[in-house]
């Protein structure tokens, strides 16, 4: 496996993603804004179908889609703020619509295909460059401003008060979202990124009992979703975001059922 060029690629720009992703993903449902990486990663499919029918890299159509969008729901969000989640479902249903009618005119649907659910082989030297680049830009952002984030996280008013500039800090996120969602749409897929931005972070909540605990088993439970759902997707000639994505929901399963079964038998021991 690891004899291919793809594979290495692909085993590289999958690990930085499974870390950047359940970063982004903490804050985001901690935020209670999990639906907006929803909203950019099927808005991010007009983004690629620019791409695509203009000749430029989808990825970069999928960014520049991902940033405008994401900016134009915090801008809603703060113009009606008892429709929270109208903002998202209006900017989702606009991106939805224009990627369908792109897809038309779109050369090539299994290239178009590729994005939706995702291609270990499609994974560049270009695309390496570029997630590491914005990989340094999170593991930054989430350790310099990793008491803003966590003031947010518990409280946004009582953030403020702690002389939190919420607004900046907001910003920053949803800029370092609309990239990562874009650039995950190549290995997990368009369709799929969202998934895994919520279910490492919702494992980790059943289990975690602080945000630094939440933080750190998001990200290992990113890692090794991440990695097996490559492995998986090369052997079995899967979809590799289907097999993160199975692997994620398997996961969760487990980490319930031991929960309970635990709980169940401290119950019975203490009586």
């Amino acid at each position: 496996m690891l004899q291919f060029d793809f594979m290495r690629r692909a085993l590289v720009a999958g690990f930085l993603l499974s870390i950047m992703i359940p970063l982004i993903g903490v804050v985001l449902v901690n935020r209670k804004t999990s639906m907006l990486g929803d909203a950019l990663s099927h808005t991010s499919l007009a983004g690629v179908g620019m791409g695509l029918i203009l000749g430029f890299d989808p990825v970069m159509g999928a960014i520049i889609i991902c940033i405008v969008s994401a900016f134009a729901i915090e801008a809603i969000r703060k113009k009606f703020p008892q429709y929270g989640d109208m903002a998202t479902a209006v900017i989702m249903s606009t991106g939805l619509g224009l990627a369908a009618i792109l897809s038309d005119f779109a050369p090539g649907g299994n290239n178009f295909e590729s994005y939706l659910f995702g291609s270990i082989s499609s994974v560049t030297n270009q695309d390496l460059i570029n997630v590491s680049i914005v990989a340094l830009l999170v593991f930054f952002i989430s350790l310099v401003y990793y008491g803003a984030l966590l003031d947010i996280s518990i409280d946004v008013n009582l953030a403020r008060i702690a002389g939190v500039k919420v607004k900046r800090i907001n910003s920053m996120i949803t800029f370092l979202a609309a990239i990562t969602v874009a650039m995950a749409c190549k290995i997990v897929g368009a369709l799929l990124v969202a998934s895994l931005i919520v279910l490492p972070v919702a494992t980790s909540l059943i289990i975690a009992r602080s945000y630094k605990q939440t933080m750190l088993l998001s990200i290992i439970l990113g890692v090794l979703y991440t990695m097996m759902g490559i492995v998986i997707s090369y052997h079995f000639d899967l979809k590799p975001g289907g097999a993160i994505v199975i692997n994620s929901v398997v996961g969760m399963i487990i980490v319930v059922v031991y929960k309970k079964i635990r709980y169940s038998y401290l119950d019975k021991f203490l009586i």
